[in-house]
């Protein structure tokens, strides 16, 4: 897993107000019923943000983060992974979440992600955000298209998706910690290849020496890491902010 459970996502350095952020229940075009955490800005900037957790769903971590990207001015829409397997009731730091994420499939994923868009109040752009499996997730859903203006993933497990065969989808960037093992990078160096082949336009930005997981408060060293990862999220939203 990604993140200790007293986590915490580091500030952006562009903060405004936040109007509100509750959690919320959504439904998908199949009938699932899932939870979700929505954080609205008091400003909002014009581009909205889908966030994709890691394998333990709706942490309290993602739920900060939402709050987190509504003070830089999305509208921010964080969603869990388990309405069709755990439903919706409260889970301790003792949850079992791998018999969970052992039953996700793509095309569920994918529907929970397209409701939680669909739900974004700022009308404008959608990004996804992920980390770790849903790193990868965020990349797979932007690489196919699915409406998005493009997909950021931190530290993406590349074994939890399939190499795009098809394309080109919306732009990706991919936020990297040089010492982080989860995914090697030749699986990275196959990766990009292949969104080379179908003509994805990708960035990739490695901070050399961080571990998996370093988008995090409590990782003091790598402060200055998490600003410019702020600030390419910025700039890469802003430079793709257009309706797909």
């Amino acid at each position: 897993m990604c993140h200790s459970t007293d986590s915490r996502p580091p500030a952006p350095p562009v903060q405004g107000e936040v109007a509100a952020h509750e959690l919320i229940a959504l439904t998908a075009a199949d009938g699932n019923r899932f939870l979700a955490y929505r954080a609205e800005p008091a400003e909002p900037n014009g581009r909205s943000v889908v966030i994709l957790p890691d394998v333990r769903g709706l942490h309290p971590f993602y739920r900060d983060l939402a709050v987190r990207f509504a003070e830089a001015g999305f509208p921010t829409i964080a969603i869990d992974y388990f309405g069709r397997t755990a439903g919706r009731g409260d889970r301790g730091d003792d949850f079992d979440f791998m018999p969970h994420v052992n039953q996700l499939t793509p095309e569920g994923i994918r529907a929970d992600a397209r409701a939680a868009a669909e739900a974004l109040s700022g009308g404008g752009p959608v990004f996804t955000v992920g980390f770790c499996m849903g790193g990868s997730q965020s990349w797979r859903l932007a690489a196919e298209g699915n409406g998005l203006s493009g997909g950021i993933g931190f530290y993406g497990a590349l074994r939890f998706i399939e190499p795009p065969r098809s394309g080109p989808g919306a732009p990706l960037l991919l936020l990297r910690g040089g010492a982080d093992a989860v995914s090697t990078p030749e699986e990275f160096e196959a990766y990009e290849a292949a969104l080379d082949q179908v003509g994805t336009e990708h960035e990739t930005h490695v901070y050399d020496g961080a571990p998996h997981s370093f988008f995090d408060r409590a990782y003091g060293e790598w402060a200055e890491a998490c600003q410019d990862a702020w600030r390419r999220i910025l700039s890469f939203t802003e430079r793709h902010a257009q309706p797909r």
